[in-house]
């Protein structure tokens, strides 16, 4: 019966933790995701820039 019980325990606290798991590692991936675009957004912008683009 106490194996069974630890058991419960065990994966309780494995499901529990989970959640803070998954958020943890999207927000992570969502920040070099915004990192990797803000940076092709400046290559653009400074590429339209040096070339003479007429920004009118």
């Amino acid at each position: 019966m106490r194996t069974v019980l630890l058991l419960k325990e065990i994966y309780r606290d494995a499901f529990r933790n989970i959640g803070h798991y998954l958020v943890k590692h999207y927000f992570k991936v969502f920040a070099w995701f915004s990192f990797v675009m803000f940076t092709v957004v400046l290559y653009a912008f400074i590429y339209r820039v040096v070339t003479g683009f007429p920004f009118d």
